[in-house]
C-alpha cells in the first residue's frame, strides 16, 4: 500500500519547480489555464501547431512581467508522436500533462464527412492517449522525486449531453456531431488510464467546460450568445480565466486523492 502525500495546507495550490506540459496552449482557453499554471509558480511548455502563435503567447507572457525561464514553446501537432517524444527528451521530468488539443471543424448532420469524424477522434482521443503513453517515463521521473504526477484532460460537456439546436439557429456555430462523441471518448479513456495508473501514482482527471464562446462571437452573434447564457443556472456564459482554476486545482497537491473524475466548469449546464 503506497502512503499519502505530505501535505502541506499552505502550498496545497503551488506548483513551485514543476513542468506543466499544454497542447493547444495559445487557444481560448488554453492561454488561461496557461497563466494559472504560471501565477502558481509552474514552468510551462507551450504546445501548438503554430508557432507564430506560440511565440507571439510567450511575448505577451514575458510583458506580463512572467519570469522567461518559467516558458517554453515546443511547436508541432500533438500527433506527431516523434516530435512529442523529442520534446519530453529535453526535460528531466513531466508532472503535469494537459491534453487540451482538438481539430474540428463547424458544422451540420448534413454537412459533417465521415474524414471531419476521423480528424476529431485522432487528434482528440488517439493523439491524448498516445500523449499519455509517450509522457509515462517522464511522468514517473517526477512521482518518483515529488511523490505525484497528473494528467488533465480537457473534454466538453457536450461529451455527456447534446448540442440543443434551439440556441444555434442559423448562427452556423453549430457544435457539429463529431466534437462531442471524441470527448465522450476522452471522458472513457480518462478513467480507463486512471484505473489501470492509480498504483503508479499518476492521476488521470478531465475537465468538462460548458459554454466558453470567444469574445468575438458574442459580439458578431449577441442573440446567440444570450441563448447560452439562458441555459446555464447562472445564467450567464464562461470567461476564459475561469477555466484556470480548475486547472490548477486537478495539477495540485490539492487534488492528491482525486482520480478519474470529471469536474465540469459549465455554469450548471449539466444540472437541469
Amino acid at each position: 500500500m503506497s502512503a499519502a502525500p505530505v501535505f502541506a495546507y499552505d502550498r496545497m495550490f503551488r506548483l513551485d519547480g514543476r513542468t506543466v506540459f499544454v497542447s493547444g496552449a495559445a487557444g481560448h482557453l488554453g492561454q488561461a489555464m496557461t497563466r494559472g499554471f504560471l501565477a502558481h509558480g509552474a514552468r510551462v511548455i507551450l504546445n501548438g501547431r503554430n508557432a507564430q502563435r506560440l511565440d507571439t503567447l510567450r511575448a505577451k507572457l514575458r510583458q506580463e512581467n512572467v519570469d522567461p525561464d518559467q516558458i517554453a514553446v515546443c511547436a508541432f501537432d500533438i500527433r506527431d508522436e516523434d516530435a512529442f517524444a523529442r520534446c519530453l527528451a529535453t526535460l528531466p521530468r513531466l508532472d503535469v500533462l494537459v491534453n487540451n488539443a482538438i481539430t474540428v471543424e463547424m458544422g451540420t448532420i448534413a454537412s459533417t464527412s465521415a474524414d471531419q469524424f476521423a480528424t476529431a477522434y485522432d487528434s482528440g482521443v488517439r493523439a491524448a492517449f498516445s500523449a499519455m503513453r509517450i509522457a509515462e517515463p517522464p511522468l514517473m521521473k517526477a512521482v518518483n522525486a515529488t511523490g505525484h504526477a497528473a494528467v488533465v484532460n480537457i473534454a466538453s460537456m457536450y461529451g455527456s449531453v447534446s448540442p440543443d439546436p434551439s440556441i444555434y439557429g442559423t448562427t452556423g456555430l453549430n457544435s457539429p456531431p463529431h466534437y462531442g462523441p471524441a470527448k465522450a471518448a476522452l471522458l472513457q479513456l480518462t478513467r480507463y488510464m486512471a484505473c489501470h495508473w492509480g498504483g503508479k501514482g499518476i492521476r488521470v482527471n478531465a475537465i468538462a467546460p460548458g459554454p466558453f464562446p470567444r469574445h468575438e462571437f458574442q459580439n458578431e452573434h449577441p442573440e446567440f450568445a444570450t441563448r447560452l447564457a439562458a441555459k446555464t443556472p447562472l445564467a450567464r456564459v464562461g470567461a476564459p480565466n475561469e477555466i484556470a482554476g480548475a486547472a490548477v486545482f486537478l495539477a495540485s497537491d490539492a487534488a492528491s486523492y482525486v482520480t478519474g473524475t470529471t469536474l465540469a466548469v459549465d455554469g450548471g449546464w449539466t444540472s437541469w
